[in-house]
């Protein structure tokens, strides 16, 4: 079921997408009794007051009696703003229609059962998949403990993301930098490996056009070798930057690195003796990160593909042919030894990007991924 009033709901959602992390994006539609819709509203910031607010609000008395489609389970709970749940019930709203469940264990349902005890007719399950898509890392976060990873890769038409003596200034062209701004300004935080560090020296900020902010810079330096001076420092950003490190590097090194305005933060090291993904995961998480984007380089992009910890591809991929075996290829690592173990991309989307192609899947759920949530069909409840 895919109505047309929840289309217009996700489609309020959506103006949200770039200001509600760590919050997921919900849009809200309210009819009054006769089915006019008298009421929209969408959550804009993180902290702000949620979509059913503001569309209660622009209905006033015409909700009595009327419906709300929301897009996800209207929170029972007082956090930063009260439970949507009570101005819904105060408003006088008879039918609730919700798109999905909120995943966040600790929350999941109570809006509903709160709703249907004060004897308001509730359906679950009304553009399920597309509500699903479009909040997938508020989904992995509260389900996997984890941010949704997308991987990021710039290559030639041989799959080189460099040549042999490390030149990768630009492989591919302007159009297709300035798609990667806008996943930079997408993603909470952007994740790269001390060697692109390194060998590029970038300042992983945002630098498109339209008004942004910046991520949350990601750095996995096992031995601490990242320099004090690097332009992740040097820049003019309010986004901190957090190096992973092991007990591999020096301590002279961590407080030069924290004299620099970084953060180190000590973590495990994994089996091959580098830093734990696991780990970084898991404390991303903790600090409300939603959305990792992954650039690089290979041997970065080989552990988290290895390790089944990316969720999300893209590609860009110039018509240069490199070529030699001593240029990296865009997956470092020792790969797989038969066909069969290689992961295969799913709803592939592939176009030009001025001179460059662009191709972007996901990859299999592998019994991890929030892809996996079934669509819920509740019909009517009472």
């Amino acid at each position: 079921m895919d109505s047309s009033r929840m289309q217009r709901a996700l489609n309020l959602a959506r103006r949200g997408r770039y200001t509600t992390s760590p919050n997921p994006m919900v849009g809200a539609v309210v009819l009054s009794h006769s089915g006019e819709i008298v009421g929209e509203g969408y959550h804009r910031r993180a902290g702000g007051s949620h979509a059913e607010i503001f569309a209660l609000k622009q209905a006033g008395a015409k909700a009595r009696s009327g419906s709300l489609y929301v897009t996800l389970e209207p929170c029972n709970h007082t956090g930063r703003t009260p439970p949507c749940t009570d101005a819904i019930i105060a408003a006088g709203i008879r039918h609730v229609i919700i798109a999905m469940r909120d995943p966040n264990p600790e929350v999941k349902g109570g809006g509903i059962e709160h709703l249907r005890n004060a004897g308001l007719t509730v359906e679950v399950g009304d553009s399920a998949q597309q509500a699903q898509s479009l909040n997938h890392a508020f989904i992995a976060w509260s389900t996997l403990k984890r941010p949704w990873v997308t991987l990021k890769l710039a290559m030639s038409l041989d799959g080189k993301v460099a040549t042999k003596t490390g030149d990768s200034r630009y492989i591919t062209h302007n159009r297709s930098l300035a798609t990667v701004h806008e996943l930079r300004r997408l993603h909470d935080s952007i994740l790269v490996g001390v060697g692109t560090i390194l060998t590029d020296d970038p300042s992983l900020t945002y630098r498109g056009k339209s008004k942004g902010r910046d991520p949350i810079r990601v750095i996995l330096d096992t031995k601490g070798r990242t320099p004090p001076n690097a332009q992740v420092f040097q820049s003019n950003s309010s986004a901190p930057t957090l190096i992973f490190t092991t007990r591999q590097s020096s301590a002279d090194w961590q407080r030069d690195i924290f004299s620099a305005g970084g953060e180190v933060i000590e973590v495990s090291a994994d089996p091959s003796g580098t830093v734990s993904i696991r780990e970084v995961l898991s404390e991303l998480a903790s600090r409300h990160v939603l959305s990792l984007l992954v650039e690089g380089g290979p041997r970065v992009h080989a552990g988290f593909v290895t390790e089944n910890w990316a969720d999300e591809w893209y590609s860009f991929i110039s018509p240069l042919i490199i070529g030699g075996r001593a240029a990296p290829t865009a997956i470092a690592g020792d790969g797989v030894a038969f066909l069969k173990d290689a992961s295969v991309l799913e709803n592939l989307e592939i176009h030009k990007s001025g001179e460059d192609v662009v191709i972007h899947g996901y990859f299999p759920p592998a019994n991890k991924s929030p892809r996996l949530i079934n669509s819920e069909q509740e019909g009517t409840h009472v």
